[in-house]
């Protein structure tokens, strides 16, 4: 019976080693990700709002951010709930009740192959990156 609980003991503690691995190499390879897409851009203070009808189209960033582009204008959210669910093939689906999105309301993560919901995201505030102008 010991030899059992030991054997499963370590089983276990191997199986969360490795999704912590994962999940922390998911992170690293979104960090990256995002320092390309942001690269030769300077963050704004952040905003809670964005105006939706103005957004050209979004990028998500694998376990880090969802990208929000607005003409010249990026919009980094860091989601402040769920965030480590991010996944680039996800499609996004978000239900607002005024034409802005705010930090206050959560997106939906649906599978691109089975149509099915896979959780959400809670956002957080929302930094524009602008390229600086030269003069």
């Amino acid at each position: 019976m010991y030899v059992l609980k030991t054997l499963i003991a370590g089983v276990l503690l191997t199986t969360s080693s490795v999704a912590l691995a994962s999940s922390s190499s998911t992170e690293a390879r979104g960090e990256t990700r995002l320092t390309q897409i942001l690269d030769g851009r300077t963050a704004g203070p952040p905003v809670d709002c964005i105006d939706l009808h103005s957004i050209d189209s979004t990028e998500v960033v694998d376990g880090t951010a969802i990208v929000y582009h607005d003409g010249n204008r990026l919009y980094v959210n860091r989601p402040t709930m769920g965030r480590e669910s991010l996944d680039s093939d996800d499609i996004l689906l978000t239900r607002t009740w005024s034409p802005e999105l705010c930090s206050i309301d959560t997106v939906r993560l649906i599978d691109r192959g089975s149509r099915f919901e896979r959780g959400f995201v809670g956002l957080g505030q929302f930094v524009p990156y602008v390229k600086p102008k030269r003069g």
